[in-house]
């Protein structure tokens, strides 16, 4: 996510990143904690030091078989439907680790 940022940076002349939105799904693999922290080393001495990490959580969505629906589960561990109960192996949602978007801020070039 970081050399993704850098690359949109430098389409934009090297616009400085002020801010990254991320989604982040509880079946990602990926600590929220250590994400916030590692951001912050990660962009030192890059177009992003300083900006910040937003992150929006998103939540466990299974595909339910009876109800033919998609379902958010009450909890990670917990992956039956929350109307009728019935079990599902099918998750739709929850694994994201996805940028969602960019804030940027031009670079003003001087004029001599």
């Amino acid at each position: 996510m970081i050399e993704m940022a850098k690359e949109e940076s430098a389409r934009r002349g090297d616009a400085r990143v002020t801010a990254l939105h991320l989604k982040l799904g509880p079946l990602s693999g990926v600590v929220k904690e250590a994400l916030t922290f590692s951001f912050e080393i990660a962009c030192q001495c890059t177009v992003l030091e300083g900006a910040r990490l937003i992150i929006e959580e998103a939540p466990v969505a299974i595909r339910c078989p009876t109800c033919c629906e998609d379902r958010v589960t009450t909890s990670i561990q917990d992956l039956r439907c929350p109307a009728c109960g019935d079990s599902s192996a099918e998750v739709v949602r929850g694994r994201e680790l996805e940028v969602v978007a960019l804030e940027l801020e031009e670079v003003e070039e001087m004029v001599t």
